[in-house]
């Protein structure tokens, strides 16, 4: 599954679990981090870690699992890194207060 395919599938996977306001970035040209960020926002602590889960759950099942997870709910976010695709999943202040897509302006949104 290349980059954009994985960003998209989470994108996916992340809109049917009602998370709010999915947006997918293509950095590779920007950053040597990785390749794509996908950032979403949940409405609760409860939300954000229930986001986390489907998305490992279901790319789990087609054979693709994070080489690290960082953050918790309660802290406002939690972060999968599939090295070409980076997966940010925060509650809403959180998301407002990191503003990734303003860091991140250079960035080409992907059509999702």
């Amino acid at each position: 599954m290349t980059g954009l395919e994985l960003a998209k599938e989470a994108a996916k996977i992340l809109d049917a679990k009602l998370g709010v306001d999915v947006k997918v970035l293509k950095v590779e040209e920007v950053t040597v981090i990785t390749d794509y960020f996908v950032i979403v926002s949940g409405s609760s602590n409860t939300q954000v870690r229930a986001l986390a889960d489907e998305v490992e759950y279901q790319l789990e099942l087609l054979g693709v699992v994070p080489a690290r997870k960082e953050g918790t709910p309660t802290g406002g976010w939690i972060v999968l890194d599939y090295l070409t695709v980076i997966i940010h999943i925060f509650h809403s202040e959180s998301r407002e207060y990191y503003s990734l897509e303003r860091l991140w302006a250079d960035a080409k949104p992907v059509e999702i």
